[in-house]
């Protein structure tokens, strides 16, 4: 048997590529197991010894697009994310429906009294009967290999140990539960720390079972730089117009005017956009590097 080349991930470390791996990822998106393993092959007659990790999943979701682009756009969640940015303001907003959907009563940007000062917090939510409130810090990167470290735990805990330390005589006690919340992964060290203090952290593949995609595919709340059918400039128009997750657009579709398209273009962004809330939720994250 031929050995496998080894390709560079995002992160920059290296790896023997896998093509069963690459499979489970396109089966995991939603592709039939025909159509995953014919795109693995041609992937992996083309892969050479230090390709991108980048290179392979642009050359499958290429491939993908072409097939179903519901899946693609499903394959594509996570670089989908990414280009929320420059700024952070967007995934705020993004995390922020999605809670919403979710049916927390949702506020972004709050001020909120600590024992020492008042914090600004990224986001702040409310249970439907108003017997839970949680307050997240959001830290949202551009970079695929960047992963949210250790400093960023500790900077968290540091926020919520202040407003934590709340005197019921004096004032009411305004969060019970404080979250890190990320579109990256975590590194082994934050994990670790925040399990130990009791940091809650969400991001891209943890927790294992309930991640920041977890929540895209049981609440059908995906980012509009998900679809496949447009351009980053079009996309960049929606965003800067309020427009951030696919399921916006399906509830009105006077939210894609702003793009003038031709009607034919406006259907087929609507049909990629039902096609991908159709699909079934998800036991597990697509891709993971």
């Amino acid at each position: 048997m031929t050995a496998m080349p080894t390709i560079i991930k995002a992160d920059g470390s290296s790896e023997v590529f896998d093509p069963a791996c690459l499979v489970r990822s396109l089966r995991r998106a939603g592709a039939g197991a025909h159509t995953a393993e014919r795109i693995a092959e041609v992937i992996t007659a083309g892969v050479k010894p230090g390709s991108s990790s980048r290179a392979v999943y642009t050359r499958a979701f290429a491939l993908l697009r072409k097939e179903a682009r519901p899946v693609a756009a499903r394959y594509a969640l996570r670089r989908a994310l990414f280009e929320l940015g420059p700024s952070g303001h967007p995934f705020e907003d993004f995390v922020s429906h999605l809670y919403s959907a979710e049916g927390w009563h949702v506020e972004t940007r709050k001020i909120i009294q600590g024992h020492c000062v008042p914090h600004e917090v990224d986001f702040y939510a409310t249970n439907k009967d108003g017997t839970e409130h949680i307050a997240a810090e959001l830290k949202y990167h551009n970079d695929p290999g960047y992963k949210t470290d250790l400093k960023a735990a500790l900077y968290v805990k540091s926020r919520f140990d202040d407003i934590f330390q709340c005197d019921p005589t004096v004032r009411s006690c305004p969060i019970e539960r404080g979250l890190l919340v990320t579109n990256t992964k975590f590194t082994t060290e934050a994990i670790a720390y925040a399990e130990c203090v009791g940091v809650e952290l969400l991001g891209w593949g943890y927790p294992v079972g309930n991640s920041l995609f977890m929540h895209m595919s049981r609440a059908l709340v995906y980012p509009i730089t998900s679809l496949t059918g447009m351009t980053r400039a079009e996309k960049n128009m929606l965003i800067a117009e309020g427009t951030i997750s696919v399921d916006q657009i399906l509830h009105d579709r006077r939210r894609l005017n702003v793009l003038r398209l031709a009607p034919d273009q406006v259907g087929d962004l609507l049909a990629e956009a039902d096609g991908l809330l159709s699909l079934p939720p998800l036991s597990q994250d697509p891709v993971t590097d």
